[in-house]
């Protein structure tokens, strides 16, 4: 009966020791979640507006492209995909702006033009800072064949 009596409260006091680790744990593993969302979907982004350049002719298209690749549609209507995504983190290369990396480039089956979508310093804000800090993506890039 005595040994009960110092047992009392033990169960609880436990728990709430347990339950700091676990609830910092739990926030990181939902921000590192998130973060991972984040950079999917501004890699589809990407290849969307890469997808759309390729399509078009030699200059044509790269403002378009850029609303696709921040907004994910050609008129920059509405949000962006990714909060704090702007115009100014996508860059459009083809054979007009970069000429010596993108232009006539030899393959084995002749020769090719390419184009190269890229975002480039996203900052993911973190809601839980404390536990996971924000964190700055590296250079997200996609380049194909452009069709003529």
């Amino acid at each position: 009966m005595r040994c009960r009596r110092k047992q009392r409260g033990v169960a609880a006091v436990e728990l709430a020791l347990v339950m700091i680790p676990l609830i910092l744990m739990a926030f990181g593993i939902t921000e590192f979640g998130r973060a991972i969302y984040h950079y999917n979907t501004l890699a589809k982004s990407v290849r969307d507006a890469t997808r759309y350049l390729s399509q078009q002719g030699p200059g044509e298209g790269s403002g378009t492209a850029r609303c696709l690749a921040v907004h994910g549609n050609r008129t920059c209507s509405g949000t962006p995909l990714a909060p704090g995504l702007t115009l100014s983190n996508v860059q459009v290369h083809d054979q007009i702006t970069d000429p010596g990396t993108h232009q006539n480039q030899p393959t084995g089956s002749g020769v090719i033009n390419l184009v190269t979508v890229t975002i480039d310093g996203y900052q993911f804000v973190s809601l839980v800072p404390f536990v996971a800090t924000n964190i700055t993506f590296g250079d997200i890039s996609v380049t194909m064949r452009q069709v003529m």
